[in-house]
């Protein structure tokens, strides 16, 4: 069968016969989902209009990944991905987790701002 059977997994990652550990609870899901939600909220609350701020999540052989990305309105998009542990799923992202990750991308994106216009610009984040 060459591993292409619904309970073969990734190698290292979960044995034959076996479901994958990446598998999340609807509570862990729920949580991640919140979590994510709130540094796109936060991110955008730095930035002004004209930044598009979107997420993903998704699970891999790895476990969950999670994906908050902007689009500033000229420059390249940006983007953080962060895999929680399962603490972190049972528990929620810290405060100081979340505020790392959306004031980071917010100046990023406003840095991708900068350096496609130049000298000659408004400060784009607040």
């Amino acid at each position: 069968m060459n591993g292409n059977h619904p309970y073969a997994g990734a190698p290292g990652v979960s044995g034959a016969g076996q479901l994958s550990d990446s598998e999340l609870t609807t509570a862990q899901i729920a949580t991640l989902k919140r979590a994510v939600a709130g540094i796109v909220s936060q991110t955008e609350s730095y930035l002004p209009e004209g930044f598009a701020v979107g997420s993903e999540l998704s699970t891999g052989p790895n476990g969950p990944l999670a994906t908050v990305a902007v689009h500033p309105p000229v420059g390249h998009p940006v983007s953080a991905g962060f895999r929680p542990d399962a603490d972190e799923l049972e528990t929620g992202l810290t405060d100081e987790d979340r505020n790392e990750v959306a004031q980071g991308l917010a100046a990023s994106a406003a840095l991708q701002v900068m350096n496609a216009v130049g000298d000659d610009l408004t400060p784009a984040a607040r």
